[in-house]
């Protein structure tokens, strides 16, 4: 598995440790130098050295998430968006604030919340270009490795770069290994370069590279579908956000690109909604005297649904081994582990009650997506109420469900007793904290339907039905799936609404609403503010559209970047 590769890591792990920022007066002052027989001069000699570099590109990649950046981009996606709030404890820094409410004035401390975010993003890039400088003198077995290894290697440089463009829109573009202190780019620079890549790798990477249909595991590599897919997401977004074609890249051939992934017959719709997230279809069965099962019908992080996740692993510690996903404790319900199968969590990016009550009556999604606290019984416990409740900011009684940490029940091999605790009791190198292996879905088979059915398909009202059916489909007692045909008419306004209710907390809502304009999203997160609990207190969360448009709906540069750049970085509209 990918999540594993990173025990192979070799010195390019070290070069990985670059950063924007590092030539402050003419000097460099990082040492890059490698501490292992194995140097940048000598390492790439042939293909086997290329495919252990690419595993460090992965896993420079899973990084961004791992190194416990403040807000991983899933985790700021979600704070962002109208589908939560920041959350997290009433003693916390108002760093969550900042991000939700686009507002310095909540905490002018917080200038550098996106550093180690940045710093992790470019130590990938660094990792991807410096195997693709090398690759022209690797003796290749053929064309085909040099495209799959090349393509995947360029895929991730891509995908990278799209997240950078998104958070920040304005980023220094390097495309070699250097730490030459360079200005920002013109955005358009960086999408030639995200298109570029990604089109690369859907080319380049034989669609039976990874064949999923033969088998039972996706390792987190990049297929040629899963860049396809990528391909449509950057192309929706950037046409969304500047209005006009990107050089080099057609509707049509987007288009094709998703149709491909379709009609390869690799794909499909797990059939029951609840079964793509562990928490949604799982509980525990017994006592603390009989003893407890586990009962599931989770389909897994492999299931024929998921074109690509971004996996991890449960061997993170304190001593340097980054491998988990970091920002799932910040989604789990805070103040402890109450019921299986949730873990414990800091309380962040708690969940509107008006996002909740959004959700059509019979729509499976809702309880799905959302952990509801009064209905699980969870609210009512006088634990929660004394302990939880008055340490909470922003309560609204409901949380993520799709990605939050998980409990179970465990037996103490030394006196037989039950006791609830963390899932991965007795697995974890390290803790809780940082060594959850749940993976993030990015691409799921349903996007590709509902962005084909946007971009114009003549099968456009089937792939909208089949999503929107899907969500009403009940499972009948002996086992087999009942799906109702209430079909929807084929319309913009009808696709969006899908994609609103379909990937809910999947990191995908908020670059939706801004594709749209960023009024638009300023419109949507305004109307979410609700009332909420900060410590048991009633308060309430407002939003100012003013501060969303001012900064064009992206983040701020950290303001380290920018001094060691000697102020060649320049701060974002409406951030200075």
């Amino acid at each position: 598995m990918i999540t594993n590769m990173k025990t192979k890591i070799f010195a390019i792990a070290a070069m990985g440790l670059l950063t924007m920022g590092m030539t402050s007066c003419g000097e460099n002052f990082l040492e890059v130098s490698s501490k292992t027989e194995g140097t940048t001069g000598n390492f790439y000699s042939n293909e086997a050295a290329a495919s252990r570099a690419l595993i460090g590109c992965y896993d420079g990649w899973q990084r961004t998430v791992s190194n416990g950046p403040t807000f991983a981009f899933h985790y700021l996606s979600e704070l962002l968006s109208d589908e939560c709030f920041g959350g997290t404890g009433n003693a916390d820094a108002r760093n969550s604030a900042v991000v939700d409410r686009f507002d310095m004035g909540e905490d002018n401390s917080q200038q550098n919340l996106h550093n180690t975010l940045w710093e992790s993003y470019y130590a990938a890039i660094y990792r991807v270009n410096e195997l693709l400088s090398r690759s022209e003198g690797i003796s290749w077995s053929s064309e085909r490795a040099h495209g799959q290894l090349i393509g995947e290697a360029r895929a991730i440089r891509g995908i990278l770069y799209f997240d950078l463009a998104r958070i920040f829109e304005n980023v220094p573009l390097l495309t070699a290994p250097s730490t030459d202190n360079v200005p920002q780019a013109p955005v358009d620079d960086v999408y030639q370069v995200i298109f570029d890549d990604l089109k690369y790798a859907a080319a380049n990477i034989p669609a039976d590279a990874y064949p999923k249909a033969s088998s039972s595991t996706n390792d987190g590599r990049i297929t040629c579908y899963a860049a396809k897919a990528m391909l449509a997401r950057a192309y929706l977004f950037y046409t969304g956000v500047y209005g006009k074609e990107p050089a080099g890249v057609t509707k049509s051939e987007v288009l094709q690109g998703l149709e491909d992934i379709i009609s390869s017959g690799e794909y499909s719709l797990i059939p029951l909604y609840k079964n793509l997230w562990y928490c949604a279809s799982t509980h525990w069965e017994g006592s603390n005297t009989l003893g407890w099962v586990e009962k599931t019908t989770y389909a897994g992080e492999d299931n024929a649904e998921n074109i690509l996740t971004m996996k991890f692993n449960y061997t993170s510690d304190y001593n340097g081994n980054a491998g988990g996903n970091n920002a799932i404790q910040m989604f789990s319900i805070r103040g402890g582990t109450y019921k299986a199968p949730y873990g414990q969590g800091w309380g962040g990016a708690t969940v509107p009650a008006k996002f909740y009550n959004s959700f059509p009556n019979g729509d499976q999604r809702r309880d799905a997506s959302i952990i509801d606290l009064a209905a699980e019984g969870i609210a009512s416990m006088s634990s929660y109420v004394e302990k939880a409740i008055p340490d909470q900011r922003e309560y609204t009684g409901y949380f993520n469900k799709k990605y939050t940490a998980r409990s179970g029940y465990h037996k103490s091999e030394s006196d037989g007793s039950w006791t609830l605790t963390h899932y991965w009791d007795g697995l974890m190198a390290g803790d809780f904290q940082i060594s959850q292996p749940i993976g993030y879905t990015l691409i799921r088979y349903a996007d590709v339907l509902l962005m084909a059915a946007e971009l114009g398909s003549s099968n456009g009202a089937a792939y909208l039905n089949a999503v929107h059916n899907r969500a009403y489909a009940t499972e009948n007692a002996d086992g087999s799936v009942t799906t109702p045909a209430n079909n929807i008419e084929l319309t913009q306004a009808n696709i969006m609404e899908e994609r609103r209710l379909e990937f809910a907390f999947e990191g995908i809502r908020y670059w939706d609403l801004l594709r749209q304009g960023v009024q638009v999203a300023a419109a949507a997160i305004v109307a979410s503010g609700d009332k909420v609990l900060n410590g048991g207190v009633e308060g309430t969360v407002s939003y100012s559209a003013q501060n969303i448009i001012s900064k064009r709906g992206f983040q701020q540069i950290p303001q380290t970047q920018i001094t060691l750049s000697n102020n060649v970085l320049k701060q974002n509209e409406g951030w200075k």
